[in-house]
């Protein structure tokens, strides 16, 4: 079980998130942090929840949008456009990040611990529909900050992957509808800037 000195110690382990630095980069121009990510992640899911099709418990979706990145601390982050096509980084990504989330569970007990370990494999598995949804605004998220970066910040991998995250919310109408959105956005940002597009159809 998880003393409040535990929880304390893991609090200050927490504050790495802070610090680590994401792919994305900021309307500023600077590179966002893994917990600026999860700080918008929150606020999306506290102004889209009357609009999903379905009821959500809401505290549980909140736990795993604040949870998910957790294994950071240890793994740091592995930007997705550096994976395509590399499937021994990938694998490297999830050995890590299986190893980090045991750490998390060793450090915070069976009670606390325990409930992170199986909110994150929740959320990376899909399992539920609130594991769909937080997985879904992590995509999401992600496009809007690519939006409002400069387009020279964008590396060529990334032009066709403004189209990748239609597979993570075509099951509710307003998240599907908010991807359009965004996914419209990505690509006047590319042609703004002569970039051709290749719309695939859906």
């Amino acid at each position: 079980m998880a003393t409040i000195p535990d929880i304390y110690s893991f609090i200050h382990s927490a504050e790495k998130l802070k610090n680590e630095l994401r792919h994305s980069f900021t309307s500023s121009g600077r590179q966002e942090s893994v917990a600026e990510h999860t700080w918008r992640m929150s606020l999306m899911a506290v102004l889209l929840l009357p609009k999903l099709d379905q009821k959500v418990n809401f505290e549980k979706l909140i736990k795993m949008i604040v949870i998910h990145d957790i294994v950071e601390i240890e793994a740091g982050d592995t930007p997705v456009p550096f994976m395509v096509g590399n499937n021994d980084l990938k694998k490297q990504k999830e050995e890590r990040e299986l190893a980090a989330i045991e750490s998390v569970r060793l450090q915070l007990g069976d009670d606390i611990g325990e409930e992170i370990r199986r909110l994150w494999i929740e959320f990376e598995a899909r399992e539920s529909y609130e594991a769909k949804v937080a997985f879904a605004l992590d995509k999401l998220e992600v496009q809007i900050q690519h939006n409002e970066a400069d387009i020279k910040t964008w590396i060529p991998v990334e032009y066709d992957l403004i189209y990748s995250r239609r597979a993570y919310t075509k099951f509710d109408t307003a998240l599907d509808g908010l991807r359009a959105m965004i996914e419209k956005e990505a690509e006047n940002k590319l042609t703004g800037a002569g970039i051709s597009v290749h719309r695939p159809e859906e």
